[in-house]
């Protein structure tokens, strides 16, 4: 199978981030110590490993899936292009996007297929795939689609518990009958020879939405410590899935939840040599979701009351939110550095949303 290529393993002396290893069958099971290990996790770091979250067949397919798609020719690639008007579904081909504040483009390619076309399929809500797309989407994609946003509304569920709002106030801002940014996305950056930040795959930034699952086969992805201006390599580990807090979270419970910064760069060491994929399905609220602080929690009450400088009523729907933010990173679009720094930028570009790093 294409996806089962042997990468070498990961080095062991590049520094790596501290993620917390948390236990799905535990969190599923209602177990409290697990819970609060999720919590310190989402609040602190705002990235952790989860274990036994039971996807890994689905992560497979998905591989295979996305190498196919990646392998077509250019030119029917382009078919499905995503164009430059702020669309988050179908192809983006490499060049297409701007990685810093020079316009340096970008190396990287994907394939990022809409939760609401596989759960609606055969009918079509945004958007047609290619044909290697539709392939898999009984078979992998829609029991990938299906796992993903079970295990975010557990852990949704947690969350509302140590906010203090009622029991199914974040899932019920992500149903999956409502339209929404939700997506699955296959990278593909091809092998480069040196590790460099010139060589960027993905700028600094913060996630568009709520919860990320991310399934990595090799290293690139960093985490900007809290405090510090230490980058840290997030080291892959087998049957695990790496997941972080997005914008949307921090908005909704005024910065408790912790949107952090993260970039991706070439792998470490001999890991360079080889083509870097990765896959991600990113949940985003419903399109409508106004981004702002929840009502029904003191804790979030208290939360915008201590910090009244930070102004977390964006004025922004989820949709809005998302279509600025990918709008802006394409080259067509970009204006210059000042523009990159507002444009682009999620709560940490923003001075009232920023969280404190120190």
């Amino acid at each position: 199978m294409p996806g089962l290529t042997v990468y070498p393993p990961f080095p062991d002396d590049v520094p790596t981030a501290p993620l917390l290893v948390i236990d799905y069958a535990l969190i599923k099971a209602g177990d409290n110590n697990e819970k609060d290990r999720l919590w310190k996790a989402a609040t602190e770091l705002g990235f952790w490993y989860l274990k036994n979250h039971g996807a890994d067949e689905e992560a497979n397919g998905m591989f295979d899936m996305g190498i196919e798609t990646l392998n077509l020719p250019l030119d029917e690639k382009m078919k499905y292009e995503q164009g430059d008007d702020g669309g988050s579904f179908g192809y983006k081909a490499a060049g297409k996007n701007a990685v810093d504040d020079k316009g340096t483009r970008d190396t990287t390619e994907f394939i990022s297929i809409s939760k609401d076309d596989i759960l609606a399929w055969p009918a079509v809500v945004h958007r047609t795939y290619p044909e290697s797309v539709y392939a898999y989407v009984e078979s992998v994609i829609r029991p990938f689609t299906r796992k993903a946003i079970e295990v975010n509304f557990t852990l949704f569920n947690v969350f509302d518990e140590k906010l203090g709002l009622p029991e199914g106030s974040l899932a019920g801002l992500h149903t999956p009958e409502a339209q929404s940014g939700d997506i699955s996305k296959f990278i593909k950056v091809m092998p480069q020879p040196q590790v460099s930040e010139a060589r960027m795959y993905l700028s600094a930034h913060t996630d568009f939405g709520s919860l990320t699952l991310l399934h990595n086969r090799l290293g690139g992805l960093q985490v900007l410590m809290p405090g510090s201006d230490s980058w840290l390599y997030v080291k892959p580990l087998p049957g695990h899935a790496v997941c972080n807090i997005g914008d949307t979270l921090a908005i909704f419970s005024a910065g408790i939840l912790r949107s952090n910064i993260h970039r991706v760069i070439p792998p470490p060491k001999d890991q360079c040599q080889f083509e870097r994929h990765s896959l991600g399905y990113f949940t985003r609220p419903n399109d409508a979701v106004v981004l702002r602080p929840l009502e029904g929690s003191q804790v979030i009450a208290e939360a915008v009351s201590k910090t009244p400088e930070k102004n977390w009523y964006t004025g922004a729907t989820s949709q809005e939110w998302v279509s600025r933010r990918v709008k802006a990173r394409r080259v067509k679009h970009f204006k210059g550095a000042e523009y990159w720094k507002t444009a682009i930028g999620g709560t940490e570009s923003h001075p009232a949303l920023a969280r404190e790093t120190a």
